[in-house]
């Protein structure tokens, strides 16, 4: 397992290319994570680091966590990881990490909390269609119909698909692409869309998946240098029927001069 990072979603734009083709990206803020405690395999069993981000004010916290930052001597953090690493030595706590721990990766897993929609519908929710809009039915267009079958069962079986709670849950989108870094700003620019609304924690990894995938910067570099080969063999007969429909130019009579 590798290092994560926590990021906060700024918003949507668009990433413009050299060959004029835009993509649209979001842009999440990195929040740079404080190394809080490290964990070796002669000590623990296990070798990993436990992360703080996202500052927090020392009088939101409880009596516990308020022993426990002070215990390990460093400023209070609201969201704590531990993330699984090989070779722990190379961190020290205190020590801070941010983007450039994301240097040279092209795709990532995302994973966030989806927009709250509240309490919905089964028409809303799952796509249902519905009982009749004209005859025969008394108000209740929108309902799910029938949710059970007779005296055996008698019941309702779990997982049926009935109105409730739409939205507020953590989704991981794997494999998304990462269009560019400002290392300088702490910014990544993620192609498509990320779950969530402006402002929401974003929590991103490398992708654990392994496949073979081009890049959307080396796919239109490859598409303008074909364009540029196709537009040059249609350039090529053009000069030379140029060439033949070109006269040829007589040579000029000399005039016998006048003694």
């Amino acid at each position: 397992m590798s290092l994560g990072l926590v990021g906060k979603k700024m918003g949507m734009t668009r990433e413009f290319f050299s060959s004029g083709i835009s993509i649209p990206v979001t842009v999440v803020k990195i929040e740079k994570g404080r190394v809080i405690d490290v964990y070796t395999k002669e000590k623990n069993g296990y070798s990993a680091i436990k992360l703080g981000f996202v500052k927090v004010k020392n009088s939101k916290l409880t009596n516990q966590m308020k022993g426990f930052f002070a215990k390990k001597n460093t400023e209070p953090r609201k969201i704590i990881k531990e993330y699984r690493v090989e070779k722990t030595e190379e961190y020290k706590t205190g020590n801070e990490i941010g983007l450039e721990s994301f240097k040279d990766v092209k795709f990532i897993d995302v994973r966030s909390e989806t927009i709250g929609k509240g309490f919905a519908g089964v028409m809303k929710k799952y796509n249902f269609a519905g009982l009749r809009a004209s005859h025969g039915v008394s108000a209740s267009h929108r309902s799910h119909g029938s949710t059970g079958q007779n005296q055996d069962p008698g019941k309702v079986f779990k997982g049926k698909k009935m109105a409730g709670h739409m939205g507020a849950k953590f989704r991981t989108i794997l494999n998304l692409e990462v269009v560019r870094s400002d290392l300088e700003n702490s910014l990544i620019y993620i192609k498509g869309s990320i779950p969530g609304s402006k402002n929401s924690l974003i929590f991103l990894r490398k992708s654990t998946k392994s496949f073979n995938r081009k890049t959307s910067v080396e796919k239109y570099a490859q598409e303008s240098k074909q364009t540029a080969k196709v537009v040059a063999k249609k350039d090529v007969p053009k000069k030379a029927e140029e060439k033949k429909a070109a006269p040829k130019e007589q040579p000029k009579k000399e005039t016998p001069k006048k003694k």
